[in-house]
């Protein structure tokens, strides 16, 4: 076996590896410098984003956070591309941090130059540390600590501790959600999963706005994530939830939409349970009534007022169409003057920002925050949005590229 310098660099990560699993989360700024320094790259900085995604939060508390919208780093984390900013002293390169999909920050990496061997490596760390940062912050109340500027309700704190990630990928497909307001949900939520080639989706809408309807969207969460992880179709999926809130919370019911999409053959199925229908976006309109179906009872209604048999309805995506779940808080928003947000003013921001080039994610980073803007950061009702993307031509046109 061969020695020199590149061999003592793998023994010295190595030695870092192993020791970054069992590393506490505050020691992880320290532990990102001696990886840096072992890769020949000087520093490195580990960004966060708050709940809100407008801040950059530093996990070295001595530093300041950064806005997302208006600084180098944040237009890494916005493109979820390397962004190159000289200085006097040298090179700083902000990598995003990704966990699959998901957009966690960024990472600073400052060199005295930089070449192609350091750009590897500078994004080899970010790999490093996106995971590292996705398996301790499961247990770790510093880290959700550091990505909060305000106090949360109780409500929301229970809320959130069974939400996905905002964002989920296959190859063939994109899912990715938004939640407001940050701190102080109650009734709203969504839900993402990839069962092999099939991606299931939900948006709920529970009745009321304290800690019983966070309770019941807890239930319905846990009952069709039940169903689904044994086997169950769509429309058990529905029947679980319907039957868990009957009988552990009777008095309670919630609205809500579940999907079922085969990445393979663009096949959808979905259910509306007495919430605002889907809505199908292909190429630059929406598709008025596609996604339309015959009302149904909200979810969990028992005794006299149960509903019949769920109806799953049916229908095939064409590649690249997104399919976009709400509920009502988004075109119910109201300025000062009391006019509504809107439905149409909701689907051509959404229009608008795809076609800017935008990314899922990103688009409905900025859509929440329009809706913030336009009733003063004073959400009447929760918002959730959740949109997902069939693109089976995606792995071919990957393969395509120079």
């Amino acid at each position: 076996m061969s020695s020199g310098p590149d061999t003592a660099v793998e023994h010295r990560l190595e030695e870092l590896i192993t020791e970054a699993q069992t590393a506490l989360p505050v020691e992880l700024p320290a532990l990102a410098n001696r990886c840096a320094s072992a890769l020949g790259l000087g520093t490195a900085l580990i960004y966060l984003v708050d709940l809100q995604q407008r801040l950059l939060i530093p996990l070295d508390e001595a530093l300041q956070p950064l806005q997302v919208d208006h600084s180098s780093a944040g237009w890494a984390y916005r493109t979820v591309s390397p962004r190159v900013v000289d200085a006097d002293d040298g090179v700083t390169v902000w990598i995003p941090l990704i966990d699959g999909a998901e957009r966690l920050g960024v990472l600073a990496v400052r060199v005295a130059s930089l070449d192609e061997v350091r750009m590897r490596r500078g994004r080899m760390l970010a790999h490093l540390f996106a995971m590292l940062i996705t398996s301790k912050r499961a247990y770790s109340d510093w880290l959700a600590g550091r990505t909060r500027t305000v106090t949360m309700g109780l409500p929301a704190e229970m809320l959130r501790a069974f939400l996905p990630p905002h964002t989920i990928s296959s190859r063939r497909c994109v899912s990715t959600a938004v939640l407001g307001p940050a701190y102080d949900i109650a009734g709203d939520a969504f839900d993402h999963s990839v069962v092999k080639n099939v991606l299931h989706t939900m948006i709920i809408d529970s009745m009321g706005h304290d800690l019983a309807s966070g309770l019941s969207t807890s239930v319905a969460m846990a009952a069709a994530r039940n169903a689904r992880r044994a086997g169950g179709d769509l429309a058990d999926v529905v029947g679980a939830v319907d039957q868990a809130l009957a009988q552990w919370l009777p008095d309670h019911f919630c609205t809500g939409v579940l999907c079922r999409l085969d990445a393979e053959t663009g096949i959808l199925r979905w259910v509306n349970c007495g919430h605002p229908p889907p809505l199908l976006i292909r190429g630059e309109r929406v598709i008025a009534g596609a996604l339309d179906s015959p009302p149904q009872p909200p979810i969990g209604l028992a005794g006299p007022l149960a509903p019949a048999p769920r109806q799953v309805h049916e229908a095939t995506l064409a590649p690249g169409d997104c399919v976009l779940l709400y509920t009502d808080g988004v075109v119910e928003a109201r300025d000062a003057n009391g006019a509504e947000f809107g439905l149409d003013r909701f689907t051509d921001f959404i229009i608008r920002s795809n076609a800017a080039g935008q990314r899922p994610a990103e688009v409905l980073r900025l859509l929440i925050h329009a809706i913030l803007d336009y009733q003063r950061n004073q959400l009447r009702d929760d918002v959730t949005i959740l949109l997902f993307e069939w693109r089976p031509q995606h792995r071919m046109s990957r393969h395509r590229l120079p």
